[in-house]
């Protein structure tokens, strides 16, 4: 999966994502709340790289491209970085 590292495959291996597949099933901010409830240290980047993996892009294009919609879809949630 482009973009996640052994980390945060691990990580989505613990929520029963294993593949590309699984992980494009998925809605990446629905997916960032999961992870980040169960590892309160996930950062903004984690987000980016699951879009980034979804549309296999890199992380660094989704974060110029789309942080103002990120950032406003996280407040949303109640997520939004402080």
């Amino acid at each position: 999966m482009r973009g996640l590292g052994p980390r945060s495959q691990e990580q989505l291996a613990a929520l029963g994502i294993h593949d590309l597949a699984q992980l494009r099933q998925q809605d990446a901010y629905a997916l960032y709340a999961q992870l980040k409830a169960r590892w309160p240290g996930a950062s903004l980047n984690l987000l980016y790289a699951l879009m980034g993996a979804q549309e296999d892009r890199d992380w660094r294009d989704i974060a110029r491209e789309r942080r103002s919609e990120a950032l406003l879809r996280l407040d949303d949630l109640g997520l939004a970085p402080r």
